[in-house]
């Protein structure tokens, strides 16, 4: 429904007296920033608050994930742990096919140093894929989680179907090149969003810069955790022959701003860091995020026919965030549309009734769902009768007055 809708209703809030929802810097051009141009195959920064994706070039390729994989294989493990199926302290016992040793496809890639017969717990092993990417740790825990690399790979995909990656496929648990199996900088964008989102304590893990096992002491490869220019606290590297050299990347401001660059195809593992810098410095410099509207928080209420209640709050059951160039949200204003003239009962929580509409200059520019923030039950059959008579009474000097 359009904004232009009979049912609409329009809000400006009011700040300090004002009558601006925000009131920020003055814009940058009129057709916004000019994004830098970067040497890699594929590219994508996304804020992740509010998704909106910044800029990207070849967004939806399918390019080798390399060590990227490890991303989805922290997403799940997290999930595991997150859900109680295994614990962090449990101990796992390695495989033979963990061993590099005795498995010639783990000869010369990254490595945690596994041993046959080890009994290593899952936390040590979880930082041995994140900050060492050990291809045999993926394997070990994948054994463990699942029961063995294919069904691992099974849950890796399932995954990446509930989470809507349209251009991934996994065939492996550690990334090395293999035929069919293949990523997007959009998709690693939209993982790594979820990664950060729903398991938080799995992410934390990646800002984590050096891990030792086994007396051997290495340094996580993501060298932008040392930067000192931006506060970078993941994720994760990724370099085969096949497909060069990737970076997924994440940091935040003071504002509690965040950006995930996503670098695909780089030339080399200088360069991966530099665009990569420079793709989340030019996110900060030019774009802020903010949330108007947060979940749970009523925007309106409004009127309940039939109901047991007759006034329902509504909102957005997901924080409502919108990103755009500095200065651009000024004279931002929040307007609902109902889908319907009248609500009537019975309505449950987080229903979609209708959108919010945030415009500038009279265009609508974000959409979010509007929903009732909590339930309201139908109401008995003298109350329903009570309310048809008042709706009746109410459209007549509505048409009255309307004349």
């Amino acid at each position: 429904m359009t904004i232009s809708s009979q049912f609409k209703r329009t809000f400006i809030y009011a700040l300090g007296g004002g009558v601006m929802l925000l009131a920020l810097p003055a814009a940058q051009a009129d057709n916004g920033p000019v994004a830098p141009q970067i040497n890699a195959k594929s590219w994508v920064l996304m804020d992740y608050n509010s998704g909106k994706i910044l800029t990207e070039s070849n967004p939806d390729a399918r390019l080798d994930p390399a060590s990227l994989s490890k991303i989805m294989v922290s997403y799940v493990v997290g999930q595991a742990i997150k859900s109680g199926k295994i614990k962090s302290d449990d101990l796992v016992s390695v495989g033979n096919d963990a061993w590099a040793t005795g498995n010639p496809v783990l000869r010369g890639s990254s490595l945690m140093f596994l041993k046959p017969g080890d009994r290593v717990p899952v936390s040590e092993l979880n930082k041995g894929i994140v900050i060492q990417s050990g291809n045999d740790a993926s394997i070990a825990l994948a054994d463990f989680v699942a029961g063995s690399q294919d069904s691992f790979v099974n849950l890796m995909n399932r995954y990446g179907e509930q989470l809507k990656l349209q251009n991934t496929h996994f065939k492996t648990v550690h990334g090395l090149d293999a035929d069919g199996q293949y990523t997007s900088a959009t998709d690693m964008a939209l993982l790594s969003q979820a990664l950060i989102r729903d398991t938080p304590d799995e992410y934390a893990l990646h800002k984590e810069k050096e891990f030792t096992f086994n007396h051997i002491k290495q340094i996580n490869r993501n060298r932008l955790l040392w930067s000192s220019n931006l506060n970078v606290d993941g994720i994760k590297t990724g370099f085969t022959s096949g497909a060069g050299y990737n970076l997924v990347s994440s940091a935040s401001d003071p504002t509690g701003m965040r950006l995930i660059a996503v670098v695909m195809g780089a030339p080399s593992d200088r360069i991966r860091f530099s665009e990569s810098e420079s793709l989340l410095t030019w996110g900060f410099r030019f774009f802020e995020t903010l949330t108007p509207i947060k979940a749970g928080d009523a925007f309106t209420s409004q009127r309940v026919w039939f109901g047991d209640e007759k006034m329902v709050p509504l909102g957005v059951a997901e924080n409502a965030s919108l990103t755009m160039p500095k200065g651009q949200l000024k004279n931002l204003k929040a307007s609902f549309t109902l889908t319907n003239k009248q609500l009537e009962a019975p309505l449950a929580k987080n229903q979609v009734v209708g959108t919010v509409d945030f415009s500038l200059d009279g265009k609508v520019i974000e959409q979010r769902p509007l929903v009732a923030l909590q339930e309201v039950k139908e109401a008995g059959f003298f109350g329903r009768i009570w309310d048809f008579v008042m709706m009746k009474i109410s459209g007549l000097f509505g048409s009255i007055f309307g004349k």
